[in-house]
């Protein structure tokens, strides 16, 4: 049993990416002394934007406005400012469909897409196709690699894979930018947990749990796996080629390209955001799903392909690039019958709970990451009161198993020094 507390409660975090502070600004708020430690030199996680003069993020990213992180950011001063895309720019969105870019995506993915719900039991491809044909299902599917940055959609859940579908072709769309970047949202959010007086060690990588209080895992999962000392802490994930290019600057250039005929996006970052590339250049973040027997060239050639038909002369306009392999840190997918209840439970036992984008809470993207940190920092905070010795009643978000017999296969790589308090973020 962890040590209890007398006075103010100690609660510990472990990982400053974005789940790693929403915890800890959630504990703070309600009255815990709380300490968060950061393996890295910086925070952030995969919330980090690179130094330099191209500013990418780790993968094109977007904050969705229909989330519940859209709210809690707003009301505590940290959404803005953001980099809103210009009218012009968005009519300048096309599909890669049968070779060709369109301008409208197919007739059956928007109808596929008024379809409010699809059973967890069955695959989105089979079910989809039932619904409106195998053209549309296929198109659908692809579409949402977007959201899944998985190499083939339809073989998930077929109401994990709809939800992403309406989400990401709602009207007005939900994703908004961070301007600057991702790692600009992330000042505000360490900035706002100092002053309520939370401290933050970065540098400081932890390998064993404090005993003072609760604690807060808030690591890659393979990470926590490692942590925990717990085998069970696996999920889907996926498997996904990054391709960032800087391009001199070309009238009339695409603001993004959405794959039909295979799982893929582009999206022109200074088309909104003129800050992340020098003066003159467009920044542009590509992403590829990739099968399990496929690897890093296979996705970079489709990456390629919607250079060629989107960007004219994209190689010579070339000043910089950058490729990766991502392999198990886009987020959680949910295989057919499976839902995010499934996922390891936020809730571990013995004051430890587990937040982050592969755990059992709802949400598209960093959603998931939210909504695991309010879930833990709520229980967090429950179990230092007096009366914590009630019995523990579940919540939606703590009713995972993670049973699921897959796992993520790499992390970060990490360079540094190990403290005292040292762990993983």
């Amino acid at each position: 049993m962890r040590q209890a507390t007398t006075g103010r409660p100690t609660i510990t975090v472990i990982g400053g990416g974005f789940a790693g502070l929403t915890a800890a600004i959630s504990c703070a708020e309600g009255g815990a002394s709380v300490t968060l430690y950061e393996a890295h030199r910086s925070l952030g996680g995969r919330a980090r934007t690179a130094d330099g003069p191209y500013r990418t993020n780790e993968g094109p990213h977007a904050l969705y406005n229909g989330g519940p992180h859209w709210t809690w950011l707003e009301q505590r001063g940290l959404l803005k400012p953001l980099a809103p895309l210009p009218p012009l720019q968005a009519t300048r969105f096309r599909f890669h469909r049968d070779g060709a870019l369109r301008r409208v995506p197919p007739a059956g993915l928007l109808k596929l897409r008024r379809y409010k719900n699809a059973p967890v039991d069955r695959d989105f491809f089979s079910w989809a196709a039932s619904q409106e044909g195998e053209a549309a299902a296929r198109a659908a599917a692809h579409y949402v690699g977007v959201a899944t940055f998985h190499h083939d959609p339809g073989m998930l859940s077929a109401a994990f894979v709809q939800e992403r579908l309406r989400r990401t072709t709602s009207f007005p769309p939900e994703a908004h930018y961070i301007r600057g970047g991702w790692c600009e949202l992330i000042a505000r959010m360490a900035e706002h947990a100092r002053q309520l007086g939370v401290r933050i060690e970065t540098g400081a990588r932890v390998d064993a749990l404090p005993e003072d209080g609760p604690v807060i895992v808030a690591t890659h999962l393979e990470s926590a796996r490692t942590l925990l000392k717990d085998e069970r802490l696996t999920w889907d994930s996926a498997r996904t080629v990054l391709l960032d290019v800087a391009l001199r600057s070309r009238r009339g250039d695409l603001f993004a390209i959405s794959g039909i005929d295979f799982p893929g996006w582009i999206e022109r970052f200074t088309a909104q955001d003129r800050s992340l590339a020098p003066h003159g250049e467009e920044l542009l973040q590509c992403q590829v799903g990739i099968g399990p027997d496929e690897n890093r060239a296979d996705g970079i050639a489709r990456a390629e392909r919607l250079l060629d038909a989107g960007f004219p002369q994209w190689r010579e306009r070339l000043t910089w690039r950058r490729e990766a392999l991502s392999l198990g840190r886009t987020g959680a997918v949910d295989l057919p019958g499976t839902t995010w209840r499934d996922r390891p439970a936020v809730e571990r036992g013995d004051g430890v709970y587990l937040v982050g984008d592969q755990v059992a809470a709802p949400g598209v993207l960093s959603e998931v990451s939210f909504s695991s940190a309010l879930e833990a920092s709520t229980l967090a905070l429950r179990s230092t009161r007096a009366d914590r010795a009630a019995p523990y009643v579940p919540t939606s978000t703590s009713a995972g198993t993670g049973t699921n017999s897959s796992t993520s296969d790499t992390t970060e790589a990490d360079g540094t020094v190990t403290t005292p308090h040292s762990g993983a973020s």
